[in-house]
């Protein structure tokens, strides 16, 4: 269904003209509510779904929205606890389930033909649906990310783990989202206000910060953890989408995925292509609108 406005923050925050697509929302439970952004024309065959990672949402997205959704159907999803979407108190926060809600936004929209953009933790959710919807999917667009069990935490992720007060400091202090917006930039001395604003909008409390906090408790850091199975099986899986047109746009600069996770997933897809960004950090999106965009038009031609 749509709603006639993003309940976020103030109708004329500063970052909403940057922003103004229109809201849509599906249940993924009787009482848990997922937003998401559907814009261009609805008979389009070949769509574009957008799927972010933590502590993003689909803000991250607005440059590929505005850009494409004239000549193409746009679809980015706000995951469950973060943007849009409800953050229930009381939900499974984990890689599977947010993969069982990209998969049943992919079957209720009735999306084909899709190109999948896919960053940080929306790599492992959107690959997570592509080996499970393979029919659907055509193109794939590989932002800094990692679909497999971490071979390493950096020990800036590490620190917001440790018992009781990582926990906190994200949840009562923003210490994740609010320091993402200058620790995962490196071209941009500092993101413009209207960007920082928005990527932190959604997170203007501690009850709204839940989902970022989970997310961070979600990384595997022993085979003992469930997501770790989860993560272990993707990697296997990977080479079933080798027959897709995949590619990598990857900022060099990032210190959490790092080049290397890069080539670790290369390894399952021989003919994937990529363009490396020398000087770019983690929120690729952000540093580089212009590059990727200029690199998926050339995936949708």
């Amino acid at each position: 269904m749509s709603q006639p406005q993003l309940p976020l923050g103030k109708p004329n925050a500063i970052w909403r003209s940057e922003y103004p697509f229109e809201s849509h929302s599906m249940n993924v439970s009787p009482n848990v509510r997922l937003h998401y952004v559907d814009e261009g024309p609805r008979e389009s065959k070949n769509t574009i779904l957008a799927v972010h990672g933590n502590p993003t949402w689909s803000f991250y997205y607005r440059s590929i929205i505005g850009k494409f959704r004239d000549s193409h159907r746009v679809v980015a999803i706000d995951h469950v606890g973060c943007g849009g979407s409800d953050k229930p108190a009381s939900y499974d926060y984990c890689l599977a389930q947010h993969t069982r809600n990209l998969v049943r936004l992919i079957d209720t929209l009735e999306l084909t033909d899709v190109t999948m953009v896919v960053h940080d933790w929306g790599g492992a959710i959107g690959l997570g649906a592509a080996v499970e919807r393979q029919s659907c999917i055509k193109n794939i667009l590989v932002l800094n990310t990692g679909a497999f069990p971490p071979p390493y935490i950096p020990l800036r992720i590490a620190a917001c783990r440790w018992p009781w007060i990582g926990s906190f400091a994200m949840r009562y202090f923003n210490a994740f989202a609010w320091t993402a917006t200058f620790m995962a930039i490196d071209r941009l001395p500092r993101l413009s206000p209207q960007a920082k604003a928005g990527l932190l909008a959604p997170y203007d409390s501690p009850a709204h910060r839940i989902a970022i906090d989970r997310f961070v408790q979600d990384i595997p850091m022993k085979p003992t953890h469930r997501t770790y199975q989860v993560l272990e099986q993707l990697e296997n899986r990977l080479p079933e989408l080798a027959n897709k047109r995949i590619h990598f746009v990857w900022g060099m600069k990032d210190w959490c995925f790092r080049p290397e996770c890069m080539e670790r997933m290369a390894k399952a897809w021989p003919n994937a292509t990529r363009r490396e960004l020398a000087d770019v950090g983690h929120y690729v999106m952000e540093e580089a609108p212009n590059e990727v965009c200029e690199e998926l038009a050339k995936l949708l031609s």
